[in-house]
């Protein structure tokens, strides 16, 4: 649907259906579908990593943990951390909104680290396990934020620009399908097929550290800053920041693995 130089937002009900004060919305299924199709790829390479079924179930469960913990801490302290001085319960009111990936990414990474502490695995060769089952994750959740409407892009005047409901009159970059492009469907591309053979243990997992953080770094120049942080004085938006040492830490464990000759499962 176009008028004038943009495409009109599809009209999209949030919410599929609502049973009394039960309701499933398009956002939470988004992850849930993300979740499901990252489950079914594991299942797929378990076999070479000698792990049983309950032990994915319950690695996986830890991840999404971490997930969920990371990314309400790291989402307050990230991008509101002065509302976290004026009222510290504002940490544990996670239904009124408000997740970081970069702190979600950071929950991971330590719940991996406990389970494999926890099962004597190395933490290296289960982070190259997860690594290319993120980004399904991340890409079914874009997907849910173009579907609500929200975390729109800059203003714009290309031809594929969408007016959304809450973005003003102007018409945006629909920076949700950027990111649902580059950091799902082509990093889990290039994850999943550099994985399907050996590799020195902690070059998948710095990949996607590194894949991630310049893809995201790429986008933030289309997407809108928090309004209440705004760009820093040299242009950078916060996102942009927190990609950088990712980057950098990506970087760095690609260098580390490659020099260490530990070829994975």
């Amino acid at each position: 649907m176009s008028a004038g130089n943009h495409l009109v937002f599809p009209n999209i009900d949030p919410v599929i259906f609502e049973i009394g004060p039960v309701a499933l919305r398009w956002y939470g299924l988004m992850y849930l579908l993300g979740f499901a199709a990252a489950y079914w790829l594991a299942n797929r390479r378990i076999a070479r990593m000698g792990w049983t079924k309950e032990q994915l179930s319950d690695l996986l469960f830890w991840c999404f943990m971490g997930v969920i913990l990371g990314g309400r801490i790291g989402y307050v302290f990230f991008y509101q951390f002065e509302q976290l001085g004026d009222d510290p319960l504002y940490l544990f009111r996670i239904w009124e909104g408000g997740m970081s990936f970069h702190g979600g990414c950071l929950g991971v990474i330590v719940a991996a680290y406990l389970f494999a502490k926890k099962q004597k695995w190395s933490f290296l060769q289960v982070g190259d396990f997860i690594a290319p089952l993120v980004p399904v994750g991340l890409g079914a959740g874009r997907i849910g934020n173009f579907i609500n409407g929200e975390l729109w892009g800059r203003t714009t005047d290309v031809s594929w620009a969408f007016v959304f409901p809450t973005g003003g009159p102007e018409p945006r970059h629909p920076s949700q399908l950027y990111e649902f492009f580059l950091e799902g469907a082509v990093l889990f591309v290039i994850l999943w097929l550099y994985s399907a053979k050996p590799r020195p243990v902690g070059t998948v997992g710095g990949g996607f550290l590194l894949g991630y953080g310049v893809f995201r770094f790429i986008v933030e120049f289309y997407r809108e800053p928090d309004s209440h942080l705004g760009l820093y004085s040299f242009g950078l938006s916060q996102g942009q920041m927190l990609c950088i040492p990712m980057i950098l830490a990506g970087l760095g464990l690609i260098v580390y693995a490659v020099k260490s000759k530990q070829k994975g499962a």
